[in-house]
């Protein structure tokens, strides 16, 4: 057939099979060629064969996992509120086996109160529970969800149910990050291949920092071998550090929010976007747990000056993680002309650090304070901006808070109306986004729900254009 250039696109099992298949190219061209199945001719101009790895499996942030993350978090959530209102413990069981990145993240987005997974056992109080389908004890041993209800029904004599989710995390439509991703790392698959010469190593596609990367095939499958062999071996920080700082940083994260230990402030500057409400639950229960005591600034700017703060505890921030809105409040206000009653409140509670969380406004209101700092001491305390807008429009992050709850709203309105469109004739549908001067929540919509046209901000048109 003439191909020598192969895309590859599965989990560990397929991308090392595709590496033994291009290892052993030479000597199979070698054994068509003896039974008389190819000529001389085709042995040398398909002498060599190109690959290129896609990562394609839901347990390891590849194409796939933020979908099933999706279905996890949606199943979890339909739980929860049954879990709260009776005295009894829930225990969800996730379909990866050697991989615990979706027990973490899931945990963490749905406030799970215990996670077990291959590396250890994390948690405090039993309510909502979540285990690997790999997980193992200190003695390598398999921790299974019906082992921890027997635990549970034995030592605290718990109501104790079971839900074993396993194919849903495969199935369903592909989060709206799941489309775009495919479509970046395809392209850049095809790159590859076309780049690629006789000497060219094969490749695995991958995402690091936002950005469609290149890395030797042979590279990946030893890394994978080499998390297997730590784990045998009960190197349980040893894989931690294997499965990459983001796993890492996940798990330290997960072991904060969820360990209560005995002056800082947080508040909203800007527009509302959707996971404010989880940055400050993060936020509480992070200083909480360092011994920090916390305080909310209600209404931004305006309910400092105002005197509008309360205290916060562990407990108020429960449940805050999927819930929309910002419970705080917000508004757009900057601290300029408020600069001494701002500093009297600062002074008065006694506020320490402040964390600012929102858009444009977040910026400039942090930056207010700081040139202020000669006139007022009390705005020589560290301050810090959050990222938070659905137009993902500011500097220094490719990604802010509320921007990818944004594009997935866009993309499943999206969905609907293509299937109103295609049962009409002669009819234009036209969809407007937010967003201001940037483009990004026109553009990638336009990507992954199939837009015949995405006019923006950035590219200029006429009604000639239109």
């Amino acid at each position: 057939m003439g191909h020598t250039r192969l895309v590859v696109i599965g989990g560990d099992g397929s991308l090392t099979g595709a590496n033994l298949f291009r290892q052993e190219w030479s000597s199979l061209l070698d054994e068509l060629l003896s039974t008389g199945k190819i000529t001389q001719d085709q042995r040398t101009k398909n002498k060599s064969l190109n690959v290129a790895g896609m990562a394609g499996l839901i347990d390891n942030e590849f194409c796939g996992t933020d979908s099933a993350l999706h279905r996890t978090i949606e199943a979890i959530d339909t739980i929860v509120s049954t879990a709260y209102s009776h005295q009894g413990t829930f225990i969800m069981e996730d379909m990866v086996r050697n991989s615990d990145y979706l027990a973490i993240m899931a945990a963490l987005a749905c406030e799970a109160d215990f996670v077990f997974i291959p590396e250890r056992s994390v948690g405090q109080r039993l309510n909502i529970s979540i285990v690997s389908e790999g997980a193992i004890d200190c003695e390598g041993k398999p921790s299974t969800a019906e082992k921890v209800k027997q635990v549970v029904v034995d030592k605290l004599h718990q109501d104790t149910r079971i839900t074993v989710l396993r194919h849903v995390q495969r199935g369903g439509n592909p989060s709206a990050f799941d489309r775009v991703l495919g479509c970046r790392m395809g392209t850049e698959a095809v790159l590859a291949l076309m780049e690629a010469d006789d000497k060219t190593e094969p490749c695995v596609v991958l995402l690091d920092g936002n950005q469609a990367v290149r890395v030797p095939l042979t590279e990946c499958v030893e890394r994978t071998k080499a998390v297997a062999r730590t784990m045998a071996d009960k190197n349980w920080e040893m894989a931690v550090e294997l499965r990459g700082r983001s796993f890492a940083r996940n798990l330290e994260t997960y072991k904060m929010l969820t360990r209560l230990k005995p002056q800082k402030a947080v508040m909203h500057i800007s527009a509302m976007a959707c996971d404010m409400n989880a940055a400050v639950r993060s936020f509480v229960r992070n200083c909480i747990y360092r011994g920090n005591s916390v305080i909310s600034i209600q209404e931004g700017i305006e309910g400092l000056v105002a005197g509008n703060i309360k205290y916060m505890g562990w407990s108020d921030v429960t449940g805050w993680v999927g819930q929309g809105g910002a419970f705080l409040g917000t508004k757009c206000t900057l601290p300029e002309r408020k600069f001494k009653g701002d500093a009297a409140r600062l002074k008065e509670h006694v506020i320490q650090a402040l964390l600012i969380i929102g858009g444009f406004e977040a910026y400039h209101a942090a930056g207010q304070f700081t040139d202020q700092r000669d006139n007022y001491k009390e705005f020589c305390i560290p301050f810090v901006v959050i990222p938070s807008t659905i137009s993902n429009n500011v500097p220094g992050t490719e990604f802010s808070l509320g921007t990818d709850t944004g594009l997935n709203e866009i993309t499943e309105i999206c969905d609907r109306i293509r299937q109103s469109a295609q049962g009409t004739k002669r009819r234009v549908f036209v969809i407007e986004t937010m967003g201001g001067y940037c483009s990004y929540l026109a553009t990638l919509p336009g990507l992954v729900g199939g837009a015949g046209a995405a006019y923006i901000y950035e590219e200029k048109f006429s009604i000639k254009d239109l």
